[in-house]
């Protein structure tokens, strides 16, 4: 502006001199010198006329002159004009007081070269007035001697220029000044084009004298762009008393200011100098940002859109003073939102922007914040910070119109930072550091009636950003159900805070959930209103009485539960890959996917390495009862398929062992379908303890009391481990082949097992029966009359084939019909099974073979049968020899042993019998003297070798010893004469061997 008036200067100074010198000229050529030298004398600069000069005199003096250079090195300036054209009135020759008519430059092109620091030459003969940057005062000190009627520039262009900085155009310019009188209104108005940026400017002062003594003076300035320089300064007008003070300063108090369609109080200073400095303080009643906030683009007069220049808006405006200015306001509104007593001040101090929000009251709480920014760059970096103490979350959410199921108040301490001053850069750029948290906050869960249940509460929980391009991390305790709740949140800043849809996008976001009864962990992708893609783990220890506390049932048969693997969830279905499963101990992997309909839609492929349907279904095995007192109950556990009602499934399965209890088969492929209420399971041929096994199973869960099919076929397997694992019972052998129809009912695994009805036919081959050997019973009866019979383990009847049918009734499986051949027995036996007590109790009818490969003729045991009894629990049966028939007939019993070939004339049988005889007592006979004769006939055949034909080795006397650690298996049997059940009224033999043993 200062170089703008001192060429305003020089061109009224020009008309004045080609005035004064107008007689001595004497032709063109001289006279275009002639100004050139006057003006450039007067003027501290080389001016030039390059073009016709021209002159007149009346009416007024006037010159109009073409193709007119300036150029004034020292300030940097130089200037061409198109025309320059100047007129004073005629008084101005005899007066001393010049009256300027009229002043016009046409199409001038003014360029402004920008030096260096240290590299300005100061103009000779500068004033102190000039020197400072106020072009006030030299402006007032020429129109104390002068009178401007019209200045004008026409089609002006200006061109500032700078060695760091691109070129600087302005052009278009118009402008017009008057001043016609030190006394009257002096008024500026001009228009330009900055870009593709248009300014129209207005300024008047009532008078300058009142000025020049200190007086004050009715001041309006007007300013209007198009488009804004920022949302909501279209146009800017301010108004007010200016004085000048003694230090050169304008001071302005009482004025008025509207930006847009705001209102303010004013009081402002103004210095001038090198850099000019404001200082402004705006009162308001009301204040209504919204305007300011507006993103719609604007249009400008030519119709091109404002968008296109949006992106290049920036604050240069400001780089050209100082300013420090307050803003205090009784109510100020942002869209839906007001305030109260508000109080805003920003310093702007060689280019660097401070502004402070002191205090923002609103209805949900106060907020303060402050933030700083270089205004000379071209995109300026915002940086600040933002608090308040607490916030009230519903007040809040009631403010932007929205409700929220969260109560509570909001803490923030967050520092922030965004580039560039519209909303796609802000959301580019922005960047937070701090804590967001919660103070007594409360959250209602949707859907859920209990209000026990769906209120989850938190004393604290705060959320730390580093970075919005680090991971937000929210930790705090929560309470639901009156329990801890321990949370670990983590969710990516940038994608949550500053993303335009999170309905479709998602919220990247890791949870780690920690309760006393189950734990969650989440790592992937949310989105609203609900889904879910991403990884998941849950475990709890028992999920039935996990679900029990939320109010949930249909899952009392399962403990243990935990699920970890890659999950699509959405509002209808869940599908799952990659996943390992484990429910009440059972551990698979596999995919598969549900649907939420009624019931629920279940499809799955799953892998197993042992899977136990009696642990899936929540039966636990019973304890070991190797010391259970005789008669003891066997474990009993609860039974519910009930859930089976509320899903329809289909599973593949793969399983490597595949079974129920101890019992397994495999490797196994084959599927679970659920439907209508009833689980059913096919198993194909598979391995099963060295053989083979087809099987299906049903689970029907539609009634009160649930209940199952079994069928199954057993070729080959391995009669010992199978039987041991089946049921404890370690005392047969052999290779089994067996056929099962069973179907059954109960709320337990006991009621279950009393209800079992239906066939079963099983057959052993090439097998042995352990812990008794029916050939050494009878090559040792004498023996076992004197001392009885002890189970050992380490003996056995070995045989060639045992079958048996089984009629299944109320849970005891009882046969009539067993049949064994072996190498030196037959027998053939009755008995039953009872499965709900695990209990036996069956009696085999033994015969003798007269061959060792057991295709002899049978030898007729009758008067000595020795019958075999198992009985007892399946864990430890006893089995042992019945001798109570030898003493039902003891002359047959005497015969039969003769023929057998046994000592029996050493022996004083006779006088036993008939209670004589020269020998000791009964008890030494028998005890000792029937030892004795036993032991002296060392070559005396035993039984194999009797019915053999031939000799055989003599079994072992002594028994097999007894695991350590290991109830024993066997007991002691009752010797002769012990009372056994049914036994017929006391013979003499039977009486003898009563006696023998008291």
């Amino acid at each position: 502006m200062r170089r703008f008036i001192l060429c305003l200067l020089g061109v009224a100074a020009l008309a004045v001199t080609a005035i004064a010198i107008l007689p001595s000229l004497i032709s063109s050529d001289w006279m275009r010198a002639e100004l050139g030298r006057q003006l450039s004398t007067a003027t501290g600069s080389s001016i030039a006329f390059n073009g016709p000069v021209n002159l007149s005199a009346f009416p007024y003096l006037a010159v109009v002159a073409e193709d007119v250079t300036l150029s004034a090195e020292a300030e940097g300036v130089t200037a061409e004009f198109a025309e320059v054209a100047g007129s004073v009135a005629l008084s101005s020759l005899w007066s001393d007081r010049l009256h300027i008519k009229q002043i016009a430059l046409d199409r001038p092109v003014v360029v402004l070269d920008e030096k260096a620091p240290g590299e300005a030459t100061p103009a000779p003969g500068a004033s102190d007035e000039t020197a400072s940057g106020d072009p006030l005062p030299a402006l007032v000190a020429f129109l104390e001697r002068s009178a401007i009627e019209s200045v004008s520039i026409t089609s002006g262009t200006f061109v500032r220029r700078s060695a760091g900085n691109p070129e600087e155009v302005v052009s278009d310019v118009e402008l017009t000044l008057t001043a016609p009188d030190i006394d009257d209104e002096f008024s500026l108005s001009a228009s330009a084009r900055m870009g593709e940026q248009s300014y129209e400017t207005s300024f008047t002062i009532s008078t300058l004298r009142s000025l020049l003594e200190r007086q004050p003076a009715d001041i309006v300035l007007t300013v209007e762009a198009d488009p804004a320089p920022a949302p909501g300064l279209t146009n800017f007008e301010a108004s007010g008393q200016v004085t000048l003070n003694a230090n050169g300063s304008y001071q302005i108090r009482g004025g008025e200011v509207e930006a847009g369609e705001q209102a303010f109080g004013l009081n402002a200073l103004f210095v001038p100098g090198e850099r000019a400095r404001f200082l402004v303080d705006l009162e308001a009643d009301r204040l209504d940002l919204t305007p300011f906030l507006d993103a719609a683009p604007q249009t400008s007069q030519s119709g091109a859109p404002a968008a296109d220049t949006a992106g290049r808006a920036n604050l240069e405006f400001l780089a050209g003073f100082d300013a420090d200015m307050s803003i205090n306001a009784a109510a100020l509104t942002i869209g839906e939102i007001s305030a109260t007593d508000v109080s805003f001040a920003a310093a702007l101090k060689d280019g660097e922007l401070v502004a402070e929000l002191g205090h923002l009251g609103i209805d949900a709480g106060s907020v303060a914040a402050n933030v700083a920014t270089d205004v000379r760059a071209d995109d300026p970096v915002f940086r600040g910070r933002l608090a308040s103490k607490g916030l009230d979350i519903a007040k809040l959410s009631a403010l932007a119109d929205q409700t929220v199921p969260l109560s509570g108040a909001l803490t923030i301490d967050a520092g922030f930072a965004f580039r560039g001053l519209d909303a796609q850069a802000i959301r580019k750029t922005a960047d937070l550091t701090g804590t967001i948290g919660l103070r007594d906050a409360a959250y209602t869960l949707p859907g859920i009636a209990d209000e026990a249940m769906r209120e989850v509460k938190a004393k604290k929980i705060t959320a730390r950003i580093e970075s919005l391009a680090k991971p937000v991390r929210v930790a705090g305790r929560l309470e639901w159900r009156s329990k801890p709740v321990d949370v670990d949140l983590q969710i990516p800043a940038a994608d949550t805070i500053l993303a335009g849809n999170l309905a479709a996008e998602g919220i990247p976001l890791r949870l780690q959930v920690k309760m006393p009864d189950a734990n969650l962990s989440l790592d992937g992708k949310a989105a609203l209103p609900g889904t879910y893609a991403g990884k998941l783990g849950f475990s709890t220890a028992d999920l039935s009485a996990f679900l029990a506390g939320l109010g949930q049932s249909g899952a009392e048969s399962i403990g243990p539960l935990a699920f970890n693997g890659h999950v699509d969830a959405g509002m209808t279905s869940v599908s799952f890959q990659k996943a390992t499963i484990s429910v009440n101990g059972v551990e698979g992997t596999g995919s598969g996917s549900v649907e939420f309909t009624t019931p629920l839609k279940i499809t799955t492929a799953l892998n197993f390495d042992e899977l136990d349907l009696a642990r899936l279904a929540g039966v636990q095995s019973p304890a070991p009862r190797a010391k259970a007192a005789k008669g003891a109950e066997p474990a009993d556990a609860p039974l519910d398929v009930s859930s089976l009602r509320s899903v329809d499934a289909t599973v593949q399965l793969n399983a490597k062992k595949l079974g129920y209890g101890k019992v397994f088969a495999g490797p196994v492929a084959t599927s679970l379908v659920v439907s209508d209420g009833v689980a059913s399971l096919t198993l194909p041929e598979s391995p099963f303890y060295g053989g083979h096994i087809v099987a299906s199973l049903k689970a029907d869960g539609t009634q009160p009391e649930p209940s199952i099919a079994l069928q199954a076929s057993i070729s080959g397997a391995s009669a010992a481990p199978l039987l041991t694992d089946m049921a404890g019972f370690r005392y047969l052998e052999g290779a089994l082949k067996a056929r099962f129809d069973v179907t059954g009912a109960g709320g337990t695994t006991g009621a279950l097992a009393k209800s079992l009805q239906g066939t079963a036919d099983v057959a052993f081959s090439d097998g042995a029966i352990r812990g008794i050997d029916i050939a050494d019973v009878y090559n040792n009866l004498v023996r076992l009359m004197s001392s009885g019979f002890k189970q050992d383990d380490g003996t056995a009847t070995t045989f060639t084939e045992l079958a048996a049918s089984f009629a299944i009734e109320g849970g005891v499986a009882r046969t009539e019909d067993i049949k064994l051949v072996g190498p030196l027995v037959r027998m053939s036996g009755n008995g039953a099974a009872d499965l709900a007590e695990r209990t036996l109790n069956f009696r085999l009818e033994p015969r003798l073979v007269a061959s060792l490969q057991g295709q002899g003729a049978e030898i007729s045991t009758d008067g000595i049968g020795v019958p075999v009894v198992v009985e007892g629990s399946f864990a430890a049966p006893r089995i042992y020899p019945d001798l109570s028939d030898l003493l039902k007939n003891p002359d047959a019993a005497l015969a039969k042993l003769r023929d057998f070939g046994l000592p029996i004339d050493k022996l004083p049988i006779g006088d036993l019998v008939n209670g004589g005889g020269a020998g000791g007592s009964v008890k030494d006979l028998l005890g000792g003297a029937l030892n004795k004769a036993l032991e002296q006939e060392e070559q005396q055949l035993s039984i194999e070798e009797i019915i053999g034909g031939g000799t055989a080795p003599r079994p072992d006397k002594a028994a097999g010893e007894i695991p350590v650690n290991e109830e024993p298996a066997t007991a002691e049997q009752p010797g002769v004469g012990t009372d056994m059940p049914g036994d017929e009224a006391d013979g003499s033999m039977e009486s003898l061997f009563k006696k023998l043993l008291r």
